[in-house]
This record gives C-alpha cells, sequence and structure tokens, in this order.
C-alpha cells in the first residue's frame, strides 16, 4: 500500500509526444487512387478486401495529395527530370523541352529502325520512354567519394548511395553536360536527345563521367574503413 501511495506522489515529468496535426479525424480512410482496385471484380477479391470495400461505401474518404493522380500517362521519374531541368520557375519551357527532346527521340529511332536489315530491327527500341528510363539506369552509379576527416587530413572514403542519390546523381551529370557542352547552335533538345540516346548505349561523356568516379572510388578503397570511424 505504502509502495503504491509513493508511486502516485512522484513528481511529475512532462513528455514530448510527437502529434500529426491533421483535418481529418481517425472515422476518414485512406484514399485510394490505383484504378485497379476499383477495376476488379468482387469475386476475385479477398474478405478483407471486400470488407474494405464496402467501409468505403459508408464511411468517408480522405482527399487525395495533390502529387498523387490515377492517369496512366504520369511518371515520377520524368517528373521530376523536368523540375530538375526547369530554372527560374519555368516548368513550362521545361516540359516542353521534355517534350521535343522525346519526340527528337521516336524520329530517331523510327528512321533507324526503317534503314535496319529484317534481322536487327526488333533489337532497336522506338519507344522514347524507354530509352529515356534505360539511359538513366545506365547513368547511375554505384558507389560515390564522401570527404571523412581523419587526424587533421580529410580523405576521400569510398560509400555505396542511396537510390534517390544515384537518381540524382545520373539527372544532374545529364543536365549540366548538356547546358555546359552544347554549341551556341545547337537546341537544349537535340543535345539532350543526343545525350539520352548515347547513354542508352552505354556511350558518351556522363557513362565516362561515371566511370571516372568507380575508378577514383577503386584507387581510394584503402580508407574504405574510415568510413565507420
Amino acid at each position: 500500500m505504502a509502495a503504491s501511495i509513493s508511486g502516485l506522489l512522484k513528481p511529475w515529468t512532462p513528455r514530448v509526444l510527437l502529434v500529426r496535426w491533421s483535418r481529418y479525424n481517425p472515422y476518414y480512410l485512406e484514399p485510394e487512387v490505383r484504378k485497379e482496385a476499383y477495376s476488379r471484380p468482387e469475386s476475385e477479391l479477398s474478405a478483407e478486401e471486400k470488407e474494405e470495400r464496402e467501409l468505403k461505401t459508408l464511411r468517408p474518404i480522405k482527399a487525395a495529395p495533390n502529387a498523387v493522380t490515377s492517369s496512366t500517362f504520369d511518371d515520377p521519374v520524368l517528373s521530376k527530370f523536368i523540375n530538375m531541368m526547369m530554372k527560374h520557375g519555368g516548368k513550362i519551357l521545361a516540359r516542353e523541352i521534355m517534350m521535343q527532346t522525346l519526340e527528337n527521340i521516336k524520329s530517331k529511332q523510327v528512321e533507324k529502325y526503317h534503314k535496319a536489315a529484317d534481322g536487327k530491327k526488333e533489337e532497336i527500341e522506338c519507344n522514347p520512354y524507354a530509352v529515356f528510363h534505360q539511359a538513366l539506369e545506365n547513368c547511375k552509379p554505384v558507389v560515390g567519394l564522401a570527404s571523412i576527416q581523419k587526424g587533421g587530413k580529410y580523405y576521400q572514403v569510398p560509400i555505396p548511395l542511396t537510390d534517390n542519390r544515384r537518381r540524382f546523381l545520373a539527372m544532374k551529370w545529364m543536365i549540366t553536360e548538356c547546358r555546359e557542352n552544347k554549341h551556341r547552335r545547337t537546341h537544349m533538345y537535340e543535345k539532350l536527345s543526343q545525350e539520352l540516346l548515347a547513354a542508352f548505349e552505354k556511350e558518351g561523356n556522363v557513362i565516362k563521367k561515371k566511370h571516372e568516379l568507380h575508378k577514383m572510388a577503386e584507387a581510394n578503397r584503402a580508407y574504405a574503413h574510415y568510413r565507420w570511424w
């Protein structure tokens, strides 16, 4: 009894609670923007999915965020590339350059397709979106370098890169290459289409920059253990 009373008489210490304020109470359901979820017949649904579908007919649903869409033409990687290419808020201009780049890639690949022999036509990729994604995938580095101080001296230590960092470096190298090494009479979309097609074939200056970074990381592998110090 005395122990319980002493426990109640302990001084109260305030605790910090992380609370995310929302305009919706817990009664609201999360939105579902995938069209495939609504097109499935009821016979293919499990018991839990049937219960969730019934709840959505009775309970209110939160509004979907602005960045979420159910369009089949939505491409988050392409939107990210357009945002990185944008300067001074000119997103319309950046989007027009990207669309012209894809059209230029399409026309070049179709022309190459018609000029190729019958046996090599299947190897030519005419979809500009597939060329764009494969080119960025070829430009992504695997390891990078981080400056770490040890004993009053800074060392370039090789570290593995996250997926977001790899994607950012590939896009940054591609945009920087097109802006700095472009002839003054060459349009931006022409240079960008040339670099994307070269990266699609694992060629070009962006691929060289990736290989140079890998060589520097290989040369500094003796300092790899400084990453944990």
